[in-house]
C-alpha cells in the first residue's frame, strides 16, 4: 500500500463545514440529509461551471 507523505510546505487539508455537518454524528438525521443534498447540488454546480472551461466531456 502506497503512503502519501506531505511535505513541510503543504497546508493541512481544509474540511468544509457543510461536509462536517453532513457526516458528523452529533446532528439530527434531517439536518445531515439536507446537508448531503446541498453538497450534491454544490458538486453539480461546480461540474457545470467547469464544463465551460474544459474542452473535453461535460454535460
Amino acid at each position: 500500500m502506497t503512503q502519501i507523505q506531505r511535505s513541510a510546505q503543504q497546508r493541512p487539508v481544509h474540511v468544509p463545514v457543510l461536509w462536517t455537518v453532513a457526516h458528523g454524528p452529533h446532528r439530527p438525521v434531517s439536518v445531515r440529509v439536507l446537508a448531503r443534498c446541498l453538497l450534491r447540488v454544490r458538486a453539480f454546480a461546480r461540474e457545470l461551471a467547469l464544463t465551460d472551461h474544459v474542452g473535453s466531456g461535460g454535460y
